[in-house]
């Protein structure tokens, strides 16, 4: 599968899968920052993608980035189709859960993008589900 990309700087690489049965590709920040203790920065991802219809870009923390004292900031990022302009840079929102600063380089891998195909939903709104109530979080035990 094709997917058109734009790099706002050619000097980093190309996202890219890092084993060959790797899920997501690693994205590259655009810049070196100093994430301030319980502080957040939204780093530039260097890049614009035009994802194929009927697609969707899922962000995730790399597993290193807690390591770091690093997360991201809301858990995961999604990215629509129509966010496909030549300017709509990604970008990763991280969030510096230590007591000490942390520093971030450009060039790092901070994230890492999956892309995923999508169903539109049309809502049938109903009186009963006609299911058994199973009761939520935790009625199955520990």
């Amino acid at each position: 599968m094709e997917m058109l990309i734009r790099r706002m700087e050619k000097d980093l690489p190309l996202p890219e899968y890092k084993t060959a049965r790797a899920a997501a590709v690693d994205l590259y920040v655009r810049e070196s920052a100093v994430v301030p203790p319980h502080s957040t920065f939204a780093f530039h991802l260097n890049l614009a993608i035009q994802l194929p219809p009927n697609h969707f870009g899922l962000m995730a923390a790399r597993s290193s980035l807690f390591k770091r004292g690093l997360v991201l900031r809301n858990g995961i990022g999604i990215i629509d189709e129509d966010f496909a302009g030549d300017e709509d840079e990604c970008r990763a929102n991280i969030y510096n859960f230590t007591e000490e600063p942390v520093t971030v380089e450009r060039g790092d891998r901070l994230v890492q993008l999956i892309v995923l195909p999508f169903d539109r939903v049309v809502w049938k709104e109903v009186d009963s589900l006609g299911n058994t109530n199973r009761g939520g979080i935790g009625t199955t035990g520990k």
